[in-house]
Protein backbone atom coordinates (compact mmCIF):
# COMPACT_ATOMS: atom_id res chain seq x y z
CA UNK A 1 0.00 0.00 0.00
CA UNK A 2 1.32 3.42 -0.96
CA UNK A 3 0.88 6.33 1.41
CA UNK A 4 1.65 9.96 0.80
CA UNK A 5 4.35 11.85 2.66
CA UNK A 6 1.62 13.95 4.26
CA UNK A 7 -0.32 10.93 5.51
CA UNK A 8 2.86 9.40 6.91
CA UNK A 9 3.61 12.58 8.85
CA UNK A 10 0.06 12.83 10.15
CA UNK A 11 0.14 9.24 11.38
CA UNK A 12 3.56 9.82 12.94
CA UNK A 13 2.34 12.92 14.78
CA UNK A 14 -0.80 11.14 15.96
CA UNK A 15 1.27 8.20 17.23
CA UNK A 16 3.71 10.51 19.03
CA UNK A 17 0.85 12.33 20.73
CA UNK A 18 -0.78 9.04 21.77
CA UNK A 19 2.50 7.82 23.25
CA UNK A 20 3.24 11.19 24.90
CA UNK A 21 6.50 11.56 22.96
CA UNK A 22 8.28 14.84 22.28
CA UNK A 23 8.19 16.10 18.69
CA UNK A 24 10.41 18.71 17.08
CA UNK A 25 7.58 20.61 15.39
CA UNK A 26 10.05 22.89 13.65
CA UNK A 27 11.54 19.99 11.74
CA UNK A 28 8.13 18.52 11.04
CA UNK A 29 6.90 21.84 9.65
CA UNK A 30 9.99 22.15 7.46
CA UNK A 31 9.39 18.75 5.91
CA UNK A 32 5.85 19.81 5.10
CA UNK A 33 6.91 22.85 3.10
CA UNK A 34 7.95 21.18 -0.14
CA UNK A 35 6.81 22.76 -3.40
CA UNK A 36 4.35 19.90 -3.90
CA UNK A 37 2.43 20.74 -0.73
CA UNK A 38 -1.04 22.24 -1.12
CA UNK A 39 -0.44 25.98 -1.32
CA UNK A 40 -1.87 28.99 0.44
CA UNK A 41 -3.81 31.54 -1.60
CA UNK A 42 -4.29 34.88 0.14
CA UNK A 43 -6.98 37.30 -1.07
CA UNK A 44 -7.21 40.91 0.09
CA UNK A 45 -10.64 42.55 0.31
CA UNK A 46 -11.95 45.63 2.10
CA UNK A 47 -9.32 46.14 4.77
CA UNK A 48 -6.09 47.92 5.65
CA UNK A 49 -3.62 45.06 5.03
CA UNK A 50 -2.93 45.13 8.78
CA UNK A 51 -3.23 41.37 9.09
CA UNK A 52 -0.60 40.90 6.38
CA UNK A 53 1.69 43.35 8.17
CA UNK A 54 1.07 41.56 11.46
CA UNK A 55 1.91 38.20 9.87
CA UNK A 56 5.15 39.62 8.46
CA UNK A 57 6.21 40.43 12.03
CA UNK A 58 5.89 36.87 13.27
CA UNK A 59 8.67 35.54 15.52
CA UNK A 60 6.90 32.54 17.07
CA UNK A 61 6.87 29.72 15.96
CA UNK A 62 9.42 31.17 13.53
CA UNK A 63 10.20 34.25 11.45
CA UNK A 64 8.48 35.20 8.22
CA UNK A 65 11.45 34.38 5.98
CA UNK A 66 11.45 30.83 7.32
CA UNK A 67 7.66 30.66 6.97
CA UNK A 68 7.71 31.65 3.31
CA UNK A 69 10.86 29.75 2.32
CA UNK A 70 10.50 26.57 4.34
CA UNK A 71 7.09 26.19 5.93
CA UNK A 72 4.29 27.05 3.51
CA UNK A 73 3.94 27.44 -0.24
CA UNK A 74 2.34 30.87 -0.71
CA UNK A 75 1.18 31.07 -4.31
CA UNK A 76 -0.80 34.29 -4.35
CA UNK A 77 -0.78 37.41 -2.19
CA UNK A 78 -0.87 40.75 -3.99
CA UNK A 79 0.80 42.51 -1.06
CA UNK A 80 3.86 40.26 -1.19
CA UNK A 81 4.18 38.90 -4.72
CA UNK A 82 6.18 40.58 -7.48
CA UNK A 83 3.66 39.71 -10.19
CA UNK A 84 0.79 42.02 -11.01
CA UNK A 85 -2.02 42.38 -13.51
CA UNK A 86 -2.91 39.47 -15.79
CA UNK A 87 0.14 37.47 -14.70
CA UNK A 88 -0.91 37.57 -11.07
CA UNK A 89 -4.51 36.60 -11.78
CA UNK A 90 -3.32 33.74 -13.98
CA UNK A 91 -1.15 32.52 -11.10
CA UNK A 92 -4.16 32.69 -8.79
CA UNK A 93 -6.39 30.71 -11.14
CA UNK A 94 -3.70 28.17 -12.01
CA UNK A 95 -2.91 27.47 -8.36
CA UNK A 96 -6.59 27.07 -7.48
CA UNK A 97 -7.24 24.70 -10.39
CA UNK A 98 -4.07 22.68 -9.88
CA UNK A 99 -4.81 22.18 -6.18
CA UNK A 100 -8.61 22.12 -6.40
CA UNK A 101 -9.93 20.72 -3.13
CA UNK A 102 -6.51 20.87 -1.46
CA UNK A 103 -5.37 24.47 -1.03
CA UNK A 104 -5.89 26.84 1.91
CA UNK A 105 -7.70 30.07 1.08
CA UNK A 106 -6.92 32.98 3.38
CA UNK A 107 -9.19 36.00 3.10
CA UNK A 108 -8.17 39.32 4.63
CA UNK A 109 -10.72 42.09 4.85
CA UNK A 110 -14.49 42.05 4.53
CA UNK A 111 -16.19 41.42 1.19
CA UNK A 112 -18.14 44.31 -0.37
CA UNK A 113 -21.35 43.07 -1.98
CA UNK A 114 -23.01 46.38 -2.83
CA UNK A 115 -23.13 47.53 -6.48
CA UNK A 116 -22.67 43.88 -7.53
CA UNK A 117 -19.37 43.77 -5.67
CA UNK A 118 -17.83 46.52 -7.77
CA UNK A 119 -16.57 48.46 -4.75
CA UNK A 120 -13.64 46.03 -4.62
CA UNK A 121 -12.02 44.89 -7.88
CA UNK A 122 -8.97 42.66 -7.47
CA UNK A 123 -8.11 42.19 -11.17
CA UNK A 124 -9.49 41.02 -14.48
CA UNK A 125 -10.39 37.61 -15.85
CA UNK A 126 -11.22 37.09 -19.50
CA UNK A 127 -11.27 40.83 -20.03
CA UNK A 128 -13.86 41.51 -17.33
CA UNK A 129 -13.36 42.95 -13.82
CA UNK A 130 -12.99 40.31 -11.11
CA UNK A 131 -14.60 41.51 -7.90
CA UNK A 132 -13.57 40.34 -4.47
CA UNK A 133 -17.07 38.94 -4.07
CA UNK A 134 -16.72 36.88 -7.26
CA UNK A 135 -13.26 35.67 -6.24
CA UNK A 136 -14.37 34.49 -2.79
CA UNK A 137 -17.45 32.80 -4.22
CA UNK A 138 -15.33 31.11 -6.90
CA UNK A 139 -12.31 30.01 -4.91
CA UNK A 140 -13.92 29.45 -1.48
CA UNK A 141 -15.78 26.29 -2.53
CA UNK A 142 -12.63 25.03 -4.28
CA UNK A 143 -10.50 25.30 -1.14
CA UNK A 144 -10.04 22.55 1.43
CA UNK A 145 -9.88 25.15 4.20
CA UNK A 146 -10.97 28.79 4.28
CA UNK A 147 -9.39 31.07 6.87
CA UNK A 148 -10.70 34.54 7.70
CA UNK A 149 -7.69 36.62 8.74
CA UNK A 150 -8.73 39.37 11.11
CA UNK A 151 -12.03 40.73 12.41
CA UNK A 152 -13.07 42.36 9.12
CA UNK A 153 -12.96 39.02 7.32
CA UNK A 154 -14.33 37.09 10.29
CA UNK A 155 -17.20 39.34 11.34
CA UNK A 156 -17.26 42.42 9.10
CA UNK A 157 -15.32 44.60 11.52
CA UNK A 158 -14.50 48.20 10.68
CA UNK A 159 -15.24 47.63 6.99
CA UNK A 160 -18.85 46.67 7.75
CA UNK A 161 -19.43 49.29 10.45
CA UNK A 162 -22.53 51.46 10.16
CA UNK A 163 -23.62 52.82 7.76
CA UNK A 164 -21.84 50.11 5.72
CA UNK A 165 -22.46 51.88 2.42
CA UNK A 166 -20.62 49.18 0.46
CA UNK A 167 -22.65 46.34 2.04
CA UNK A 168 -19.58 44.53 3.33
CA UNK A 169 -20.10 40.99 4.59
CA UNK A 170 -17.98 38.51 6.49
CA UNK A 171 -16.46 35.60 4.60
CA UNK A 172 -18.51 33.13 6.61
CA UNK A 173 -21.76 34.90 5.73
CA UNK A 174 -20.91 35.07 2.02
CA UNK A 175 -19.82 31.41 1.81
CA UNK A 176 -22.52 29.97 4.06
CA UNK A 177 -23.05 26.29 3.19
CA UNK A 178 -20.58 26.37 0.27
CA UNK A 179 -17.28 25.25 1.83
CA UNK A 180 -15.82 21.80 2.40
CA UNK A 181 -15.11 22.65 6.03
CA UNK A 182 -16.35 25.42 8.33
CA UNK A 183 -14.75 28.81 7.71
CA UNK A 184 -12.09 29.35 10.39
CA UNK A 185 -12.30 32.81 11.95
CA UNK A 186 -9.06 34.29 13.29
CA UNK A 187 -10.41 37.52 14.71
CA UNK A 188 -8.39 40.45 15.95
CA UNK A 189 -7.55 43.84 14.50
CA UNK A 190 -5.12 42.65 13.39
CA UNK A 191 -4.91 38.90 13.91
CA UNK A 192 -1.96 37.94 16.12
CA UNK A 193 0.95 36.72 13.94
CA UNK A 194 1.49 33.53 15.93
CA UNK A 195 -2.21 32.67 15.69
CA UNK A 196 -2.13 33.25 11.93
CA UNK A 197 1.01 31.30 11.13
CA UNK A 198 0.54 28.42 13.54
CA UNK A 199 -3.05 27.92 12.38
CA UNK A 200 -1.83 27.53 8.80
CA UNK A 201 0.85 25.07 9.87
CA UNK A 202 -1.64 23.13 11.96
CA UNK A 203 -4.06 22.89 9.04
CA UNK A 204 -1.30 21.45 6.85
CA UNK A 205 -0.15 19.02 9.52
CA UNK A 206 -3.21 17.93 11.48
CA UNK A 207 -6.28 19.40 9.77
CA UNK A 208 -9.25 21.24 11.26
CA UNK A 209 -8.82 22.63 14.78
CA UNK A 210 -11.48 22.56 17.47
CA UNK A 211 -13.66 25.65 17.03
CA UNK A 212 -15.80 27.71 19.39
CA UNK A 213 -19.34 28.88 18.68
CA UNK A 214 -17.94 31.67 16.48
CA UNK A 215 -15.75 29.30 14.45
CA UNK A 216 -12.55 30.45 16.18
CA UNK A 217 -9.89 27.92 17.25
CA UNK A 218 -10.39 27.19 20.95
CA UNK A 219 -6.62 26.93 21.27
CA UNK A 220 -6.43 30.73 20.99
CA UNK A 221 -9.90 32.02 21.77
CA UNK A 222 -10.92 30.34 24.98
CA UNK A 223 -9.95 32.78 27.73
CA UNK A 224 -10.84 36.41 28.34
CA UNK A 225 -7.89 38.81 28.29
CA UNK A 226 -8.78 40.07 31.75
CA UNK A 227 -8.12 36.66 33.29
CA UNK A 228 -4.38 36.83 32.51
CA UNK A 229 -3.96 40.60 32.48
CA UNK A 230 -1.12 41.78 34.77
CA UNK A 231 -3.24 44.85 35.64
CA UNK A 232 -6.02 42.69 37.07
CA UNK A 233 -6.47 43.42 40.75
CA UNK A 234 -4.06 46.37 40.79
CA UNK A 235 -6.72 48.93 41.64
CA UNK A 236 -8.94 50.98 39.37
CA UNK A 237 -7.43 53.55 37.05
CA UNK A 238 -9.67 56.55 36.50
CA UNK A 239 -8.36 57.35 33.04
CA UNK A 240 -6.05 56.02 30.31
CA UNK A 241 -2.37 56.65 30.84
CA UNK A 242 -2.56 55.96 34.57
CA UNK A 243 -1.26 52.70 36.06
CA UNK A 244 -4.02 50.33 37.14
CA UNK A 245 -6.95 48.24 35.96
CA UNK A 246 -9.17 49.87 33.34
CA UNK A 247 -12.25 47.73 33.86
CA UNK A 248 -14.14 50.56 35.56
CA UNK A 249 -13.67 52.90 32.59
CA UNK A 250 -14.87 50.50 29.92
CA UNK A 251 -11.97 48.15 29.23
CA UNK A 252 -13.36 45.27 27.17
CA UNK A 253 -10.78 42.77 28.36
CA UNK A 254 -13.27 40.95 30.62
CA UNK A 255 -15.41 40.13 27.59
CA UNK A 256 -12.81 39.71 24.85
CA UNK A 257 -11.15 36.36 24.15
CA UNK A 258 -7.76 36.70 22.50
CA UNK A 259 -4.08 35.96 23.15
CA UNK A 260 -2.93 39.52 23.87
CA UNK A 261 -2.34 39.04 27.60
CA UNK A 262 -0.55 35.70 27.15
CA UNK A 263 1.45 36.04 23.91
CA UNK A 264 1.49 39.86 23.83
CA UNK A 265 2.68 41.80 20.75
CA UNK A 266 5.89 43.03 19.12
CA UNK A 267 7.90 39.96 20.02
CA UNK A 268 6.15 39.58 23.37
CA UNK A 269 6.89 43.15 24.48
CA UNK A 270 3.50 44.68 25.17
CA UNK A 271 -0.23 44.94 24.56
CA UNK A 272 -2.97 47.53 25.12
CA UNK A 273 -3.45 47.54 28.89
CA UNK A 274 0.20 47.41 29.88
CA UNK A 275 0.69 50.30 27.45
CA UNK A 276 -1.76 52.16 29.70
CA UNK A 277 -4.83 51.96 27.48
CA UNK A 278 -8.04 49.92 27.86
CA UNK A 279 -8.68 46.91 25.64
CA UNK A 280 -11.00 47.90 22.78
CA UNK A 281 -12.28 44.36 22.19
CA UNK A 282 -11.02 44.16 18.63
CA UNK A 283 -11.43 40.36 18.46
CA UNK A 284 -15.14 40.53 19.28
CA UNK A 285 -17.83 40.01 16.68
CA UNK A 286 -19.35 43.36 17.74
CA UNK A 287 -16.18 45.37 17.06
CA UNK A 288 -16.28 48.29 16.47
CA UNK A 289 -19.05 48.91 18.98
CA UNK A 290 -19.92 52.41 17.79
CA UNK A 291 -20.69 53.53 14.22
CA UNK A 292 -17.82 55.20 12.43
CA UNK A 293 -18.54 58.70 11.16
Amino acid sequence: MKISRRDFLKWSVATAVALNLDLDMGKVNTVLAAETDPPVIWLNGAGCSGCTISTLNVTNPTTIDDVLLNKISLKYDTTLMTQSGDSAIQTLDQAANTYNGQFILVVEGAVPTGASGNYCIIGEQNGSPLTMQQAVLKYGPMAKYVVSAGTCAAFGGVSAASPNSTSCQSVETLLSGQTANPVINLSGCPVHPTVMVQTLLNLILTGMPALDSQNRPTQYYGTALHFNCPRRGTGSAGQPGVYGCYKSIGCKGPGCENVCSTMQWNNGVSFCTISNYPCIGCANSTFPTNPLC
